[in-house]
């Protein structure tokens, strides 16, 4: 019998106090006079808000100089909150050290690849290998737990701030790097085996001649591939060590409190695998653009992949914006009622909260302009209307807490090392964007409302009617044979280009390519052709004339068939897809980058040939996914990204659903269920034989 898992156990007592799903944002009371805290408190009243997250930046507010703590201003805060019945998730403040610290003790600000030191003055200012800046923030850490660990609003732990993993180049993280390969190879003749330090004469006879790879700028020539991809797993791993650090010091003062950080969603820097299995529950940080008509598509992938870092466990989306964010030049507002089902699409793909950057729009600052649940105009504005409904469709809701969604048949492998080795300089392209090529493959099964896991190449697949790779460049034996044994076994496998290529440690496997895959795919590769930039060649497939782009393999079939030709050019009427029956099972594979339609022809022709039944056929721009409450009750929800009114028919069951958005009594629904624009419905207990 397993043993229970003690992130369900702390979980369940956060569930219990909220009394349903989470509601509120990042609250930074230090912006702000004491007297508007009370006016805070009693908005958030009126807005439901539940859970708020505090204390992020106020390190030097804490403790304004070295071993002088204020904690007054947060003992205030921290019971007016408690009183409101407004739980806290309560920030380390180690993403942005104080000014003295910097001041004090200059070798803790990190060093970039060309050499030069991070000034004070934004935030992340730290070298995560510092002993120094570990021993202070160990410090703030340790009076923060030891002060509030029994306080009443106190209901989970928030360790810094969206973590970067900044490769730093100083001599103290030179030595750190060192050490950390001592304790990955064992032996410098292992790292130069690995590395492949023959080439270029680049044999080390000591770790202690090791460096961190320099800026392409201070050296003649590229870098040593091996090199590359060992700095970003040490530089990953030395966040890692700061977060656990962190962790572990609330954690003997509250052992029965959940401790989370927040990711960044598809985020190259950190492997989300690995910091995914340190917390007790993943969050996410989510900024699609308001007026980017792909936002959604790009929300529901970073909502798949939060939920699949801990097996499809409930996750917590702890920032998002009401309206406009600040990443692009010019930063649009948000349509009105947009913010709905935008917000309701992280619940219904798993999310146990709907959270915002931030409760109160700042007047000062980076991000002044950044939108807020409460605007600069305050409660008369339309965010706020839209902020105070949403909070009550939130509430409708609470049921879902702790539920999960229904199994995918679907899944996509994912792998940060292969993403880290595939963007390295020096390959037959340089323009290969992994999240481009991912996007390519999700974007299909995201429009036909097909749900999907995101998987590592070793997970078990064994329950997934079809499995999707997309550029899985670096793979180890395990993985490859792993993704062989499922296809093998009788699953259905779909595979783009340069995938196999490199081992785990970036160097090419032997006899060909598509290394790791030649058997499984049944073909070999004479040649990479990349194609230049803006270039395109003709492609047919099953009687469509579509055009590739990007790359194009040179296929020999050596026991596959071809499923697509190029048309024209140098390489017409050579495979650029081909199917291969391997074993009991099928494996696709694509040579080049389809233009979008002729991708979802042949992604949704593996998806047919697999069996895989989408959630429910919508118009276009609707959006169909289904979850369950925590007591197993079916929910679909059914969300409209467009600006059209439309209509869906629903072939329901004896037992009519009931719309729970549709106010506090609604009725049931069947025949036909019309949604305004961006208008949203969530249909309880409809199972999907009914549909």
């Amino acid at each position: 019998m397993s043993r229970p898992d003690p992130a369900d156990e702390r979980l369940a007592g956060l569930r219990q106090r909220l009394q349903g799903l989470a509601y509120g944002g990042d609250y930074n009371p230090e912006q702000w006079p004491a007297a508007t805290w009370r006016e805070d408190v009693r908005l958030m009243h009126e807005a439901g808000v539940n859970l708020v997250t505090v204390g992020v930046f106020s390190w030097g507010l804490l403790e304004p100089r070295p071993g002088v703590y204020e904690f007054g201003w947060l003992d205030e805060v921290m019971d007016l909150l408690a009183e409101a019945g407004v739980g806290v998730d309560l920030a380390t403040p180690t993403v942005a050290p104080p000014s003295w610290l910097a001041h004090e003790h200059p070798e803790t600000l990190p060093v970039n690849g060309e050499g030069r030191r991070i000034a004070f003055g934004s935030r992340c200012h730290y070298c995560q290998s510092s002993p120094v800046f570990r021993h202070y923030a160990a410090r703030i850490t340790e009076r923060l737990a030891e002060r509030y660990a029994g306080h009443p609003a106190l209901a989970m732990w928030h360790i810094g701030n969206e973590y970067i993993g900044f490769g730093c180049h100083c001599p103290v993280s030179v030595a750190h790097f060192r050490r950390w390969l001592a304790a990955r190879y064992g032996t410098i003749a292992a790292l130069n085996d690995a590395w492949g330090t023959a080439f270029w004469g680049q044999r080390y006879d000591s770790f202690d001649h090791v460096g961190t790879p320099a800026a392409r700028s201070r050296t003649v020539s590229g870098p040593n591939p091996g090199q590359l991809l060992d700095f970003a797993r040490f530089s990953d791993a030395a966040a890692l060590e700061c977060y656990s650090a962190e962790r572990d010091i609330v954690r003997r003062h509250t052992p029965h409190l959940p401790v989370t950080t927040n990711f960044m969603g598809s985020f190259k820097h950190l492997d989300y695998w690995r910091w995914a299995a340190e917390e007790d529950i993943v969050s996410l940080d989510i900024y699609a653009g308001p007026q980017d008509p792909e936002g959604p598509l790009l929300a529901g992938y970073n909502f798949d992949l939060m939920r699949s870092l801990r097996g499809g466990k409930p996750w917590l989306m702890l920032e998002s914006a009401t309206g406009r964010n600040l990443t692009d030049g010019r930063n649009h507002a948000r349509p009105a009622g947009q913010l709905r089902p935008r917000s309701l699409q992280a619940v219904a793909r798993g999310a146990d909260s709907v959270m915002f950057f931030q409760w109160r729009a700042s007047r000062a600052g980076a991000e002044r302009y950044h939108s807020a649940m409460v605007p600069h105009g305050g409660a008369r504005t339309r965010t706020w209307r839209e902020v105070t409904a949403l909070g009550r469709d939130v509430a409708r809701l609470a049921d879902l807490s702790g539920g999960v969604c229904d199994p995918a048949e679907v899944a996509v492998v994912w792998d940060w090392e292969s993403w880290w080795a595939l963007e390295s300089p020096d390959h037959p392209s340089n323009d290969l964007r992994f999240t481009d090529r991912l996007l390519d493959h999700y974007r299909p099964l995201w429009n036909a409302n097909i749900a999907i896991d995101f998987v590592r190449p070793d997970s078990d697949l064994s329950g997934y009617r079809l499995v999707v790779v997309p550029n899985l460049y670096l793979v180890d034996d395990t993985g490859a044979d792993n993704l062989t044994g499922y296809v093998r076994a009788g699953g259905h496998l779909l595979m783009s280009y340069f995938s196999g290529i490199v081992d785990e440690y970036d160097r090419v496997r032997p006899g060909g390519h598509p290394g790791a895959f030649r058997e499984l795919l049944g073909i070999e590769i004479d040649e990479f052709a990349p194609m230049r930039p803006g270039e395109t060649c003709g492609l047919r497939h099953a009687g469509h004339t579509g055009t590739a782009t990007e790359w194009q393999d040179v296929i020999d079939l050596a026991g596959a068939e071809a499923l697509a030709a190029y048309a024209d050019g140098e390489l017409k009427g050579l495979p650029a897809a081909t199917r291969h029956r391997f074993g009991t099972g099928t494996a696709t594979y694509l040579g080049t980058s389809p233009d979008r339609e002729t991708l979802r022809r042949l992604v949704l022709d593996c998806v047919t040939g697999a069996g895989v039944t989408p959630v429910l056929d919508t118009p276009e721009g609707v959006e169909a996914v289904r979850r369950r409450a925590a007591d197993g009750t079916e929910h679909l929800f059914l969300l409209n990204h467009t600006t059209d009114e439309v209509t869906i028919d629903l072939v329901t069951g004896p037992d009519r659903p009931v719309d729970l958005l549709a106010g506090d009594a609604p009725e049931p629904v069947t025949g036909r269920l019309r949604l305004p624009p961006f208008g949203a419905a969530v249909l309880r207990d409809v199972p999907a034989n009914h549909l």
